[in-house]
């Protein structure tokens, strides 16, 4: 039986999904075969990370992860064994060219992820309750989240970040194996409503999360004016196919490529429900993240009204009142329009301006930690 969410709301999803539509080109519609696969994808699961977690505890596979060491046998060996045999379309040049282009995007990487990738998947309802379950989406808990999510982002956008035994290969893989044990949890929760919401992690929630890193991520670069190249985009959205890969994304919706990678979206985003209490909670609480960083009220005021302001130049106001916040004029948004077109499309353009962008792209971030404290 397919989950009742699925095109819960017709009306609204195809509203939604509108602009997503226009930048898909033709043949965006999905087939029948399509969409039978999206309903059965909300009902299937990461199957090789669920047999991992039902044949070892969740302390010792804790334990595994934080202090890797001598490789087990039984489960792990076979679960590591398989995502260490990399798929043969893996190609290291652009893996290396991929990351380094995230890098160089700098502080807008960072203002994209969370105003344009995370707040506008709070947007749908479709993948937020197993969050709101754990409780450390909300509150003060933000903050910390948007820092733990920074590390990741940052150890697999590492030169070699992804080869196995290296920082993002392995923190990537600890994500993975989290997921499957949030998941067995809430499966086996009475109070878990299957028939609305299929699995509580399922296949076709992970691939549009796996959207929002890397078709959303490269749109909404663009519409601060970060030159993304061709070549960079296209290495961007290998990096991302991979990383979805090593997530336990099913293969048939990796995405390769923009082209596809938007009309894979698009399929999502018009079959997804409407936004719920869910999103109106995890939405107010990450603009209200700042009120958790070091500072006088001056400081976390500005920090509050600059998150509204770029949210509304990336989401659009029919976005921000589905998210229940407030409009603010776009100033930040067309602030960082403008220095971009001397930074990224001028001084990017120039011999040398990749390295000057990456040495950037580094004072940039490292300036964020600090700040985070």
């Amino acid at each position: 039986m397919t989950p009742t969410r699925f095109g819960l709301d017709r009306a609204w999803s195809e509203r939604a999904a509108r602009p997503l539509r226009l930048v898909a080109g033709r043949g965006v519609d999905p087939t029948d075969a399509e969409l039978a696969s999206l309903c059965a994808g909300l009902t299937r699961r990461d199957e090789l990370a669920a047999s991992l977690v039902q044949s070892v505890s969740a302390g010792e596979l804790h334990r595994f992860f934080a202090s890797p060491g001598a490789l087990p046998d039984g489960e792990m060996r076979i679960f590591i064994d398989k995502v260490g045999t990399r798929p043969d379309w893996v190609d290291d040049r652009l893996l290396e060219r991929g990351a380094q282009a995230c890098r160089a995007f700098g502080m807008d990487a960072g203002l994209v992820l969370a105003y344009g990738s995370l707040l506008g998947g709070y947007r749908t309802a479709a993948a937020l309750e197993p969050l709101v379950r754990t409780g450390r989406l909300a509150g003060g808990e933000s903050l910390r989240r948007i820092k733990e999510t920074s590390i990741w982002w940052r150890a697999v956008t590492e030169p070699g970040g992804l080869e196995p035994g290296a920082e993002g290969f392995r923190l990537t893989l600890h994500v993975r194996v989290m997921h499957a044990l949030l998941n067995a949890k809430l499966e086996a929760d009475p109070t878990w409503d299957h028939e609305l919401r299929g699995l509580p992690i399922n296949q076709y929630d992970q691939a549009s999360t796996l959207g929002v890193f890397s078709t959303s991520f490269l749109l909404h670069l663009r519409l601060l004016g970060v030159r993304v190249s061709r070549a960079d985009a296209a290495a961007v959205m290998h990096l991302w196919s991979y990383i979805g890969w090593l997530m336990g994304v099913d293969e048939e919706w990796l995405p390769h490529n923009e082209r596809r990678g938007r009309r894979l979206l698009y399929h999502f985003l018009a079959n997804d429900p409407p936004p719920d209490a869910n999103s109106v909670a995890l939405a107010r609480a990450l603009i209200h993240m700042a009120d958790d960083l070091p500072g006088g009220r001056v400081r976390r005021v500005y920090e509050r009204e600059r998150a509204l302001s770029v949210s509304c130049w990336l989401l659009g106001p029919a976005a921000m009142r589905d998210l229940g916040l407030p409009y603010r004029p776009p100033w930040y948004g067309l602030t960082r329009v403008a220095a971009n077109v001397l930074v990224s499309q001028g001084l990017g353009r120039l011999p040398g301006g990749r390295a000057r962008l990456l040495a950037r792209g580094e004072r940039q971030a490292q300036a964020q930690f600090t700040r985070w404290g």
